[in-house]
């Protein structure tokens, strides 16, 4: 995806949990400095309303738009930087009162890649599903789901935080071996939920998740953030 020069911005959906997850991921692996982190704080949703409707996404400047909607004077200048690769960094929340099967499968269809529209990576149901795992490896993981009710009800985050490996996020993963057994854990898991593919598209792995909450009423957890690791350079992950 790059080498190792160019700079690059990644947009995070919130400013807490994504933004922590990123900027400890990047810098495990030694590349925080060739990258911008920047809370987009509200869901991807919004950047539908803002991008897809009354207009087309390809007439639209993603950094103006982000800009736009910035109000922190010293934080709209970062959208005025040259970016090689865009990255975007989203939750499915299919409990959102926006959400739709139809707009995100338009938006993951559109973010395709970084160097141009920019890239979209979903978390299913939402970044706390990196940390839903109760040991690393965890041999359950590739089984785990979560309900539509349970998303409803507000439960997800709850459980995620009693059943994560030493019940605290910030002892979760420790060493950067920690780190590669997660990436290559959720990757598996991608593999398996569309039967096999060697390293399935966004696309690929949305239709999955969508028919089973059509069927169901219920996604697989699985964080594709990380798979960002991935894509920058295989090379990285032991």
């Amino acid at each position: 995806m790059c080498d190792g020069a160019a700079k690059i911005l990644i947009l995070v959906e919130g400013e807490k949990t994504d933004l922590r997850l990123m900027e400890r991921l990047l810098q495990k692996y030694g590349i925080s400095k060739w990258h911008e982190i920047v809370p987009y704080k509200t869901d991807i949703y919004d950047l539908y309303d803002c991008m897809f409707v009354n207009t087309e996404p390809q007439d639209m400047d993603l950094l103006q738009v982000l800009k736009e909607r910035e109000r922190s004077e010293d934080k709209r200048k970062i959208f005025d930087d040259n970016y090689s690769d865009i990255i975007l960094i989203f939750d499915l929340d299919p409990q959102a009162s926006r959400y739709s099967a139809q707009k995100i499968l338009q938006m993951t269809k559109y973010f395709v890649e970084s160097s141009d529209m920019g890239k979209l990576y979903i978390n299913y149901p939402c970044v706390e599903a990196f940390y839903h795992m109760s040991s690393i490896p965890d041999p359950q993981y590739y089984e785990r789901i979560v309900t539509l009710k349970e998303l409803k009800l507000g439960k997800y985050k709850e459980r995620v935080n009693n059943e994560t490996k030493n019940s605290d996020y910030r002892k979760f993963t420790i060493t950067k071996d920690d780190y590669d057994k997660v990436i290559r854990a959720n990757i598996e898991k991608a593999q398996k939920i569309t039967c096999g593919k060697a390293y399935p598209k966004a696309e690929e792995i949305l239709a999955v998740q969508l028919n089973k909450l059509k069927e169901e009423s219920c996604i697989y957890v699985l964080c594709t953030c990380i798979f960002y690791i991935y894509d920058y350079n295989p090379a990285l992950i032991s």
